[in-house]
């Protein structure tokens, strides 16, 4: 038998064996590495003066979410900071959660959206995240405060990214930060920041860390790498800073104090502040700059060459590298026989349809051990441990109520529909409150995406003609019909108020937004069980 034949025979075995489950990697292996993405744009890069940040949870963390409502204290009490909280099943359950310490409580704090993450409040505050590592001698594990309590913690108090950015500075300096290097997106109705935090090492409890503003005519992006170079000292309007951002460098022997100070360089322990990720969004986005891909550092933001649009930034984060050099299976091809235009069989080459961009570590390391670098491992954008995604727009034109919204999805970015979910939102639907990442549930709404997702992986041909469709249908309803749904919205807040002017305490607006993302949720739910279904039916031969 031919090499190519052998090939070609156990390359269609290996894609016929797939499991409905998460893949078995562990967090140490290659995908797990580089979690999580956050693509920003400024209020002049935006078609409609939005600002937008975003957020991939890229990692096997809890999937329920619930809004969490304002609060008033009365009296002088302490606030709770945890460990944990980002593998609990549900939103009650405390028994993976760590106490670790309290500080004073304030007198107030907004409503936010608890995901694992915590992720926008109702001001219109939305934050993004991102892990960086950094050096591992800068880790201090007997602070007091994980990343997820500084977000949380921000969202309940601030309404704007300085603010926010001020804040975590200074609980960090007070409380010490205990977590590995984070990249944290900071966006209000007017502006968006990159703020960059590491420990301060092992000998003090405490932080260090930097943050920049997009300029707001230009597109940003973290992606698990430090990308902050040289701080400008002299401009508080786009750089804020530790006051010992350059002492800690200097203590622990990563700046010598002559060369120019790059904080990536001295923080972030890499060779270059960029990998695919990054390079690949601002190429699509900016091509007329020419970027290289080979180069050793790319700009910290790139000025669009069109204002960007929600749809494009949604496009992005769909992105697996098809057609382009960076393609993770565009050499895992088969022949098959079809018809010329004049209806003559002959063969062709083509891409396997058994292959899909998501293979797991194990078959790509079997793959290239059969035939030298079969495939390739560029990370997508759009990876299968995706837990959950959303990209926030902020809109200073419109109340806070209707003008902050997430566009989320569970599951694959690329696979997933997104359903929108407004800073007015009271709650969800009950298919919400229940994690699925520890097993399989009908009650879980993550369920419904990820068997779906899966199953489409099997046969990727079958596959993707069924679920990208739909996902595309989806999202043209929902463009198509929102900007009537927030009109409606807009006339309801108006009779709030001058209800609550005569003393009259209404929530028509809320109540309106909460049933309008409830309906859309479970429509897209169900939805996603019934392809599961139709493609059991479909790949019944492919297994």
């Amino acid at each position: 038998m031919a090499k190519n034949q052998l090939f070609t025979i156990v390359l269609f075995f290996l894609f016929s064996i797939q499991t409905l489950t998460v893949s078995s990697q562990s967090p140490d292996d290659e995908m797990y590495r580089e979690s999580c993405t956050s693509i920003m744009a400024g209020c002049k890069a935006t078609d409609d003066g939005s600002v937008i940040t975003a957020h991939t949870c890229d990692a096997y963390y809890r999937t329920w979410l619930r809004f969490v409502p304002a609060q008033k204290f009365e009296r002088d009490t302490t606030h709770k900071v945890y460990w944990g909280t980002m593998h609990t099943h549900t939103a009650w359950s405390m028994d993976k959660v760590e106490l670790k310490g309290e500080i004073p409580e304030a007198k107030s704090t907004f409503a936010y959206l608890n995901t694992a993450y915590p992720c926008i409040n109702e001001k219109q505050l939305a934050i993004g995240e991102t892990t960086i590592s950094g050096r591992k001698e800068l880790i201090n594990t007997k602070g007091l405060f994980v990343i997820e309590e500084l977000q949380r913690i921000a969202l309940q108090r601030c309404t704007t990214a300085r603010d926010a950015i001020r804040l975590i500075g200074n609980l960090i300096k007070e409380y010490g930060y205990a977590d590995a290097g984070e990249c944290i997106t900071i966006a209000d109705k007017k502006e968006v920041w990159q703020l960059e935090i590491f420990g301060e090492g092992t000998d003090k409890i405490g932080g260090v860390w930097a943050a920049q503003r997009i300029p707001d005519d230009h597109v940003g992006i973290s992606a698990n790498i430090s990308r902050i170079g040289e701080i400008d000292t002299k401009n508080p309007d786009y750089f804020m800073y530790s006051e010992n951002v350059f002492e800690v460098a200097k203590k622990m022997g990563f700046w010598d104090g002559e060369k120019p100070f790059k904080f990536w360089e001295a923080y972030g322990g890499v060779t270059k502040p960029f990998n695919i990720r990054e390079f690949f969004v601002f190429n699509t986005l900016a091509p007329g700059l020419n970027l290289k891909y080979d180069s050793a550092e790319l700009p910290f933001s790139v000025k669009p060459e069109k204002p960007v649009n929600i749809r494009q930034i949604i496009e992005l984060y769909r992105t697996t590298y098809d057609g382009t050099e960076w393609e993770l299976i565009k050499d895992l091809k088969v022949a098959t026989k079809t018809k010329d235009k004049d209806g003559n069989e002959v063969i062709d080459t083509i891409v396997s349809p058994a292959a899909h961009p998501w293979m797991a570590v194990e078959k790509r390391d079997l793959l290239n051990s059969l035939k030298k670098d079969a495939t390739v491992f560029y990370r997508p954008v759009s990876v299968q441990f995706c837990a959950y995604s959303w990209v926030a727009q902020l809109r200073a034109d419109l109340p806070d109520e209707i003008g902050g919204r997430l566009f989320f999805s569970f599951d694959v970015p690329r696979l997933s529909p997104r359903f929108p979910i407004y800073c007015g939102n009271l709650g969800f639907p009950a298919s919400f409150d229940v994690c699925g990442q520890d097993h399989f549930s009908r009650e879980s709404a993550l369920w419904a995406f990820r068997q779906t997702n899966r199953l489409a992986m099997v046969n990727w041909k079958i596959g993707k003609e069924t679920v990208e469709p739909e996902v595309l249908k989806e999202e043209e309803k929902l463009f198509g019909e929102i900007d009537f749904i927030e009109k409606q919205a807009a006339e309801l807040l108006k009779t709030d108020r001058e209800n609550a002017a005569n003393g009259k305490e209404t929530q028509l607006a809320r109540q309106y937004l909460t049933s309008y993302t409830n309906t859309y949720t479970r429509s897209v739910t169900d939805k996603w069980w019934e392809l599961g279904d139709e493609l059991w039916v479909k790949l019944r031969w492919k297994f």
